[in-house]
């Protein structure tokens, strides 16, 4: 259903970062970071919410003047950009994540895996063979079930034969109501603690700050973004959205390449 935009401006805009907020070469446009900067001086609080980590949402220029805060790694660790301070995390079970990382190896020959462990970071040896520009582990590299021994706000498996949508889909069953696995576009899954989604993380921020979900607007692209974007009053998909995001959205707006976040919240700001 398509629906038109508030009369009212929302309280909070939430955004994800790669194919939305973010123009291909991975920066903030000019004009996309002027308009939220004017929409922030009318009162709108900008959150970042994003599959990526801590690390690399604070490598972005200008992020921290946008939003102080950022809902990072699909939801399971709230960080405040300004302090560097971790506000809330949640974790997959140490357990769980072992026997997902046993079963997935049983069933898919030649997955390797890597983690996100708070404001750390780490992989399997066969995990950094096919993956380019990961830097420096904090972790040891080790087997994943060395890895998850603290549990891991995100286990991340990668296949170098087969594409993350294809996994995901013959692996699906593997998760039930034991984890939660998103695809993002990146080339792998990721997987984190059972009913942990950006949707629940924003909730849980806006509920602390007295933000009625009705006066959210969200935009995002992927799969990921699906559980935000059907949880905010009034939902924007990118032009160059995945089709499942295409449909499920109150609207469609411009491609991030041309913008399309920045269209929508200007149209706002004239209204």
């Amino acid at each position: 259903m398509r629906m038109s935009l508030p009369r009212t401006l929302p309280r909070l805009i939430a955004t994800d970062l790669d194919g939305t907020l973010l123009i291909p070469d991975g920066s903030i446009s000019a004009r996309t970071r002027s308009v939220l900067e004017r929409a922030r001086a009318a009162g709108i609080e900008l959150v970042l919410v994003t599959g990526r980590p801590p690390r690399h949402v604070a490598k972005i220029e200008g992020a921290a003047e946008l939003g102080g805060t950022a809902i990072c790694i699909n939801g399971a660790l709230t960080y405040d950009l300004d302090r560097e301070l971790v506000l809330s995390e949640e974790r997959l079970p140490a357990s769980i994540a072992a026997e997902l990382v046993t079963a997935l190896r049983a069933r898919s020959p030649g997955i390797c895996f890597a983690v996100e462990v708070g404001l750390d970071f780490g992989w399997e040896p066969s995990y950094a063979r096919h993956r380019q520009r990961i830097g420096a582990p904090r972790l040891p590299v080790a087997d994943a079930h060395v890895l998850c021994e603290r549990g891991v706000n995100k286990l991340i498996a990668i296949h170098p034969q087969i594409a993350a949508e294809e996994l995901l889909r013959c692996c699906r069953d593997l998760f039930t109501d034991r984890a939660c696995v998103s695809y993002s576009g990146a080339p792998f899954l990721e997987i984190g603690a059972a009913a942990i989604s950006k949707a629940s993380a924003l909730a849980a921020y806006c509920s602390a700050r007295g933000i009625d979900q009705r006066h959210v607007l969200s935009f995002g692209d992927m799969p990921n973004d699906l559980p935000m974007l059907e949880w905010a009053g009034h939902s924007v998909a990118m032009g160059n959205a995945h089709p499942s995001v295409l449909a499920a959205t109150d609207e469609v707006t411009l491609s991030n390449a041309d913008d399309g976040v920045a269209a929508v919240v200007e149209r706002l700001l004239a209204g």
